[in-house]
């Protein structure tokens, strides 16, 4: 062969390679012009290359199956000794749970299980449900590895810095950043309330949450959440029901698979667009208090934003929170500070829509710790006894975080002597707790006596977990409390709540609870003047 065709045609020729199918393609490359050759020798190495690819893929996958299987053996022998539903044999239990009124399934389930039952969502992932006030105590009293959270030394670090921004005397400001918020959406309802049809309260009150929380985590918002606010709200909303779809789905458990699909791209999206909004909020606040003036007139303020508090925050030995720590603390704090809150309230308006006679009662009360006054003050939510009350009996019948998981870092013994190895995966299922009836007779009726002082003092303290107990239970919890009573105290002083027959609620498990169909509610005005 003339050139270097001939010296390329050797270098093939001297190449051991199967016989049969391939000598025409040795023929070919022998034949074949040196740029010619060059292609086919190419096509062939990225052949062998693809080959060796899929080869390395399958034993991978062979190996991560076989781990799954092991993981799924240990699960299984661990909760051998709890009877539970009937499985599919590939879905688990998901395709019951993804139903409607799945949340009432699992309350019947624990009829016939007591204590707890195996829950199995896909083929490999299973969790022992628990919804007995014992078993929770045996899980909760304790430490144990959160599976959204920190964990361990560092979450005890943050948590020892976070707890400052949670003293009454920083608690004390919000009420009139609450009714401040709060005013704003009742002024629109008014409009509303005068068109004498029902509406969806569950944006608005979100809306609301958010601005509250935004004025009291970063000093900011008056005038409504303005494109931002809105797009955060819009990126929050969207990570609760992408979280809740995911571990409700068992194909999307594995990370290779889920962010390769469109609805794993989609979360990270959201994700990114959430965490964008935070580092921006924390940069800006760091570079105004450069300044010497800004920091004397912080140091010199009645109350701080909770940012602010994050960032002079510092333990014994003087190390602050680094950046990654903020926006953890601060997309934590805000991601269940407002969606839990929205629920709650929500469905507290429900239940005083659906039972008028506490209805009434709460609002006499109101009235008669304002007087004459226009505003309420940081004393005036210890008076509010009826009302809170009716606060609770609406967690308890519609918690607003239906359900948390667990993963225990050592093994636990329940009180009838069944037990569980570390590694083993809890779900707390609050809402069936709530309607245990071993626990909390006619567990369906709304009755606010059930939080009497006398009541309380005689029930299990681990019977009502709306939001959670232990060591490890919500830090905001009391920041909640409050916001709930100066919220509802607010929206029953200015309207009349009914329910809107035609469109019940239907509940819906997101992470946090919500109606499928939005919570459709009357409102009657009540101010003078009004023509209702």
């Amino acid at each position: 062969m003339p050139g270097g065709g001939g010296w390329q045609g050797a270098r093939v020729h001297s190449i051991k390679e199967p016989e049969g199918g391939r000598r025409y393609a040795r023929a070919l490359v022998a034949a074949a012009p040196a740029p010619a050759m060059v292609s086919v020798l190419f096509s062939l190495s990225l052949s062998r290359l693809g080959l060796w690819a899929a080869g390395l893929i399958w034993i991978l996958g062979f190996f991560k199956l076989i781990r799954l299987l092991l993981r799924r053996q240990m699960l299984a022998r661990a909760m051998d000794s709890f009877p539970g539903p009937p499985t599919h044999w590939l879905l688990g239990h998901a395709h019951e749970i993804q139903r409607t009124g799945s949340l009432d399934r699992v309350v019947s389930w624990a009829h016939q299980f007591p204590y707890a039952h195996p829950l199995w969502v896909g083929p490999f992932l299973g969790f022992l449900n628990i919804y007995e006030p014992d078993y929770a105590k045996a899980v909760y009293s304790r430490g144990g590895k959160g599976l959204l959270v920190l964990q361990g030394p560092k979450w005890y670090q943050h948590h020892k810095l976070l707890t400052p921004g949670f003293h009454y005397d920083v608690l004390k400001p919000y009420v009139a950043v609450f009714a401040n918020s709060t005013h704003a959406m009742l002024d629109k309802w008014e409009e509303k309330a005068h068109e004498d049809k029902s509406f969806d309260i569950f944006c608005d009150v979100g809306h609301m949450a958010l601005d509250s929380l935004m004025k009291c985590t970063f000093g900011k918002g008056d005038g409504g959440l303005g494109h931002r606010g809105s797009s955060y709200y819009s990126a929050i909303s969207e990570l609760t029901l992408l979280m809740q779809q995911r571990t409700e789905s068992f194909q999307y458990h594995n990370d290779f698979i889920y962010w390769l699909t469109p609805h794993g791209r989609h979360f990270l999206r959201a994700c990114q667009a959430a965490h964008d909004h935070t580092d921006q909020v924390i940069r800006e606040r760091k570079a105004v208090l450069q300044f010497e003036k800004e920091q004397q007139k912080i140091q010199s303020q009645r109350h701080l934003n909770f940012l602010d508090i994050l960032l002079g925050a510092q333990d014994e030995n003087g190390i602050k929170l680094s950046d990654a720590g903020l926006r953890a603390e601060v997309d934590t704090f805000m991601f269940e500070g407002h969606d839990t809150t929205t629920s709650g309230i929500c469905w507290f308006l429900y239940c005083m829509a659906l039972h008028p006679e506490h209805q009434h009662c709460c609002r006499e009360e109101v009235c008669e710790i304002l007087g004459d006054r226009d505003s309420f003050q940081w004393d005036d939510l210890g008076k509010m006894t009826y009302l809170t009350m009716c606060i609770k009996e609406s967690f308890r019948l519609y918690p607003p975080v239906p359900q948390v998981y667990r993963q225990l870092s050592k093994p636990v013994n329940f009180v009838d002597g069944r037990s569980l190895p570390a590694g083993s995966l809890i779900s707390l299922h609050i809402y069936a707790l709530h309607r245990n009836s071993a626990v909390w007779p006619d567990p369906e009726v709304f009755d606010p006596l059930r939080f009497s002082p006398e009541n309380v003092a005689t029930r299990h303290p681990f019977a009502f977990m709306p939001f959670s107990a232990g060591p490890r239970n919500c830090i905001g919890q009391q920041f909640a409390m409050n916001e709930m009573k100066v919220v509802t105290a607010l929206c029953l002083l200015r309207f009349e709540f009914a329910l809107d027959p035609l469109r019940p609620p239907i509940k819906m498990p997101q992470l946090i609870l919500r109606s499928k169909n939005g919570i459709h509610l009357r409102l009657k005005s009540l101010r003078p003047g009004s023509g209702k």
